[in-house]
């Protein structure tokens, strides 16, 4: 063989060499989130459902459950995606020609997001509903009972739902373009999935929209439960006394409710119980907390809290003046791989973390406002009691939330780091006019829910702090009582 040949062999070998490293680390990625997201189900989920006496009821709720597992591992991949991106970027800017990091590529990136995009059509169109139908199913009439007989009505069931939602969005792309929707008929791969992701991925940044303002905005007060607050103008021993004196009397009278001539509802007493024991426990763990944590925690956890919320509204009005100004600042996508070229911050390695805490930020801020709003609240889960159709909804939910998390990112424009793959060919996203009014709808609820949250909360203190929540309510069958006293 000459040079030449040599020459192409080895590159060819490279090549091979490179590909085989991006499928195992991209496997043995995958593998960790599905191992973490299975430990993370496996608290939630009821065990009554998998330990039935019909082994049939069960085989399918492992199956559902394993279904489950797959899309909430996607899920988090989805919301790792941005921030591993830019963190790679930095190292490949940092240590350009470190031997121990050169599978760190733009191979290995562009791979990462093209793979979340499949895995997230692949749970979102098929194995979500399917693993709906599934626990749903019971068999055809007249067919043999078993698994096997619910897998056939459920392949049925999903194969009629597809037919129906791809009707619906070529229809729905034939009225926006019919150009694109004669490509999406006869490209189903390179024109529909793109187009149905996008329509996904529009719902997902509208929800993001809503819940992540009324998440903000409910940090504060999830964070003050959730640590100790220091005592201002408040006697903690005076109220633990207090409610320890009225559940003694409450218990008292449920233990002896015939020295009572009025009728008693036992029901409301135990609840009312149940309220002052969860009281007193609260009470005793702020007044056994130390002064540190006490009084240095609780404005540390409160100060990063504003100051995180601020920077978020700072820089989406600061991508609002760059609009007006500056039609570049719009997102595109990247079409090619290049990363360690060229960092995604002015502020270099320190900007990037910025951007990275700011993405989980609101991520969590999105969640915690999901579950809080009306609307959705019936879909939180519980501790060992959440059923099965329960756990498939969340799943959807938090899988319609984090795909759209890159897109929401670079809509608000808290990186700079483009969209890759497929990401980037969202139509909607070069609409100047829909990113406009988004960042500023985004800026105005934002600012909204802070101010009513933070004017509520600063009345509640003041009133607990001076006791006036204490004060007794005026009764309304006093004025006529007196009346009738002064007419006697």
């Amino acid at each position: 063989m000459e040079a030449a040949d040599y020459e192409v062999l080895s590159v060819r070998e490279q090549l091979f060499h490179e590909r085989v490293r991006e499928c195992i680390i991209s496997t043995l990625l995958f593998a960790t989130l599905y191992i973490l997201c299975h430990i993370f189900l496996t608290h939630f989920k009821k065990p009554a459902e998998f330990t039935t006496v019909d082994d049939e009821d069960a085989t399918v709720n492992k199956i559902a459950l394993e279904l489950c597992t797959f899309t909430l591992a996607v899920a988090l991949g989805a919301v790792l995606l941005l921030p591993f991106s830019i963190i790679s970027n930095e190292v490949l800017l940092s240590l350009p020609r470190n031997y121990y990091i050169q599978w760190l590529n733009g191979s290995l990136i562009h791979g990462l997001w093209n793979l979340v995009f499949l895995f997230s059509n692949l749970s979102l169109i098929f194995l979500m509903p399917f693993a709906y139908f599934f626990t749903e199913s019971e068999g055809f009439a007249g067919s043999r009972k078993g698994v096997l007989g619910r897998v056939y009505e459920t392949v049925v069931m999903l194969m009629l739902l597809t037919l129906l939602v791809l009707g619906i969005v070529w229809v729905a792309s034939a009225i926006v373009d019919n150009k694109a929707s004669r490509e999406s008929l006869y490209d189903f791969w390179e024109y529909y999935l793109p187009y149905l992701y996008s329509c996904i991925s529009f719902l997902g940044v509208l929800l993001l929209l809503v819940c992540t303002p009324l998440g903000l905005a409910r940090m504060f007060s999830v964070t003050g439960k959730l640590l100790v607050k220091p005592r201002l103008l408040e006697d903690l021993e005076e109220q633990l006394y207090c409610s320890a004196f009225e559940e003694a009397a409450l218990t008292r009278r449920i233990c002896n409710p015939t020295s009572c001539w009025l009728p008693l509802d036992m029901e409301l007493l135990h609840r009312q119980v149940l309220a002052l024991q969860t009281q007193r426990v609260l009470l005793e763990k702020r007044l056994r907390a130390s002064a540190w944590q006490r009084n240095l925690g609780y404005p540390l956890a409160m100060l990063c809290l504003l100051v995180l919320t601020g920077l978020s509204v700072l820089i989406v009005a600061i991508h609002i003046l760059e609009l007006l100004i500056d039609e570049a600042a719009m997102p595109r996508g990247m079409q090619d791989a290049s990363l360690g070229q060229v960092s995604f911050s002015k502020l270099g390695s320190f900007g990037a973390v910025i951007q990275v805490v700011l993405i989980f930020y609101l991520m969590v801020s999105s969640v915690v406002g999901f579950y809080s709003s009306p609307l959705f609240r019936s879909l939180r889960p519980r501790w060992h009691d959440t059923a099965m159709t329960q756990i498939i909804g969340n799943c959807v939910c938090l899988l319609v939330l984090s795909s759209a998390l890159p897109v929401f990112s670079r809509t608000l424009g808290l990186t700079r780091f483009d969209l890759l793959g497929d990401f980037g060919r969202f139509n909607w996203l070069g609409n100047f006019y829909i990113v406009f009014l988004y960042n500023a709808a985004f800026a105005g609820l934002t600012t909204l829910c802070l101010v009513k949250t933070f004017t509520a909360a600063v009345r509640a203190e003041l009133i607990r702090a001076f006791g006036l929540d204490r004060l007794p309510l005026p009764v309304s069958g006093f004025p006529r009582a007196s009346r009738k006293t002064q007419h006697q």
